[in-house]
């Protein structure tokens, strides 16, 4: 198995076409830099270097400084600045000087977030005990800007295309997990994400009208779950429950996923769904210890949602 978290796009994305369909420049790490440059307390060089090692994960080679350029937006000479510094530090190297991949240690940066998370550390022996009861891979997000982000999954089979674990990000509009924590949030913040969001057409399936999404979040709100029938990838159906903390506050998801020509609509409905509410219920008592702390999820998305959070990977 790979170990590349980042999502693939799919080769032929199928959108609207025409002069009244502009496509707009997707934005950059670079411009999302250039926003906050204004900030006294913003450090610039620091930002750079992360978003140089987050485009990283949109290619499985080694990467040139021409490669980094064009993914971040930052000019070479940054790049190579950037570059020349992690590998001072430890965290990248090159055996030629032109081509560079990540060492070991940069993994300590993501780790460090995973093992202070109480939910994370919680949950692996649990989603392993519902992915052999249902024979299917569980996993367990949370929000992340326009994403959702993995951090925790049992896999026991592989039913995508892309390979997905820990850190592995996945567009939030059209995946199981990120309809229920979308439904979550607060009105204003749900019309503030439809307005943000490239609603990117995958698949034949995939629901591109902020309208309709609306209507469905409300109907997810309102059941208590989601369920995406192939709109990420074809073959692809998975079904998703809220994670609570112990306060009734909505802090992460926990999905099944399964090939659509292997388990059909009822019967996600009537054997995973109450597997997956069972298990929510459970891991919402092993949070019960750490209900004084702050809600970490929102934690999250408050210190990456509005930053660097571009890198790729229901």
């Amino acid at each position: 198995m790979k170990a590349s978290t980042a999502r693939k796009k799919p080769k032929r994305p199928l959108g609207p076409k025409g002069p009244n369909h502009p496509t707009a420049a997707p934005a950059t790490p670079a411009s999302r830099i250039q926003m906050l440059t204004g900030d006294p307390s913003f450090m610039t060089s620091f930002a750079r270097g992360l978003a140089v090692i987050q485009a990283f994960s949109r290619t499985s080679a080694q990467p040139t400084i021409a490669f980094l350029s064009r993914e971040t937006g930052l000019p070479r000479a940054a790049v190579h600045r950037c570059l020349y510094t992690l590998r001072r530090l430890g965290f990248v190297d090159s055996d030629d000087a032109r081509h560079f991949y990540l060492r070991p240690s940069v993994l300590s940066l993501g780790h460090s977030y995973i093992y202070s998370m109480p939910l994370a550390n919680a949950a692996q022996p649990i989603l392993e005990r519902v992915s052999s009861l249902l024979h299917e891979s569980c996993s367990i997000a949370v929000l992340d800007g326009d994403d959702i982000v993995y951090v925790a999954r049992s896999a026991v089979t592989r039913i995508m295309a892309v390979d997905l674990r820990v850190g592995s990000r996945l567009p939030v509009f059209c995946t199981s997990m990120g309809r229920v924590l979308l439904a979550h949030l607060p009105p204003n913040e749900v019309s503030a994400c439809l307005q943000r969001f490239t609603l990117t057409r995958y698949t034949e399936r995939t629901v591109t009208s902020p309208e309709r999404l609306l209507r469905i979040l409300r109907i997810v709100g309102r059941n208590g779950y989601a369920l995406v029938d192939q709109e990420l990838e074809v073959g692809l159906r998975s079904i998703a429950v809220p994670v609570r903390n112990p306060e009734g506050r909505v802090v992460a998801a926990l999905n099944a996923g399964t090939h659509a020509q292997r388990v059909s609509i009822q019967e996600m409905h009537a054997r995973f769904l109450p597997a997956l509410r069972s298990v929510a219920q459970e891991l919402a008592l092993l949070l019960a210890p750490w209900a004084g702390f702050r809600n970490f999820s929102f934690e999250f998305r408050e210190a990456l949602g509005d930053g660097l959070g571009a890198a790729t990977g229901p």
